[in-house]
């Protein structure tokens, strides 16, 4: 039996072992170092750096009021069938009060609130009623959706639509289904000539949040008017607010 040769051999695999070991040791360096370089590794399990809330930047709300208000008296779509108002009216008020669209669903006639409001008829808040995740409340609602809002009344009001339910899915009063809600909002946001409408019904939301925010509302106040009890979403607003945003 040939010794030497077995131990020649056993010396090659050590050495071969180390090469190896240094090999991959280096290479983990790199890899390490190159995440250190990528904020999405880097801070992937930072609490501090959840997704940040995506929101309409200024053109495309603008474009958005714009298209929904075309539905009011007196301007060129004042025509249009009634669902179309309601639908309009719907992502107003999303939009222009901060709502979410199963609070949408859920509003009742006695909800819009027009009694001490600086415009005679025209809704300037809006009363939420409490659920699960968030508490009963109150929120202003933005002038020109008040406006829309108001008509939205008066078209409700012309069909004879029984009942309490403020958008109601069919002439009969039934209550608008998710489903047919969300069908309908993606509509008005495609025709509204918005690029982007995934997660659309809550970019108007935080869209909403962040315009109040940065007319200088306190987050506590703004976190009352959205129904937020966790803290971590208004920090996340907060994130985005100290930067340069451009939000209508």
């Amino acid at each position: 039996c040939d010794w030497s040769s077995d131990v020649v051999l056993f010396r090659s695999d050590r050495v071969l072992a180390s090469r190896s070991r240094a090999s991959s040791s280096s290479q983990n360096h790199a890899a390490a170092q190159l995440m250190e370089l990528r904020p999405e590794y880097r801070y992937a399990n930072s609490a501090d750096k959840d997704p940040l809330p995506t929101f309409l930047p200024a053109g495309e709300a603008k474009r958005l009021v714009t298209y929904l208000s075309a539905v009011r008296p007196g301007r060129a779509a004042a025509g249009q069938a009634w669902q179309e108002v309601r639908n309009r009216a719907g992502v107003a008020l999303m939009l222009g009060a901060g709502i979410t669209p199963g609070e949408v669903r859920a509003l009742e006639l006695h909800d819009a609130v027009i009694d001490g409001g600086r415009a005679k008829g025209v809704p300037w808040k809006l009363r939420i009623q409490g659920h699960a995740s968030s508490p009963a409340r109150e929120t202003p609602l933005a002038p020109w959706a008040g406006q829309l809002l108001a008509y939205w009344l008066g078209i409700r009001s012309e069909q004879g639509i029984p009942g309490e339910v403020l958008f109601p899915s069919t002439r009969s009063g039934k209550v608008w289904s998710k489903v047919s809600q969300y069908n309908a909002t993606k509509e008005v946001l495609q025709a509204a000539g918005i690029d982007d409408i995934e997660g659309g019904s809550f970019r108007l939301r935080h869209t909403f949040a962040l315009r109040q925010l940065r007319r200088g509302k306190a987050p506590g106040e703004v976190a009352k008017w959205l129904g937020v009890i966790d803290p971590a979403v208004m920090a996340r607003y907060q994130r985005v607010v100290p930067a340069p945003v451009d939000v209508v």
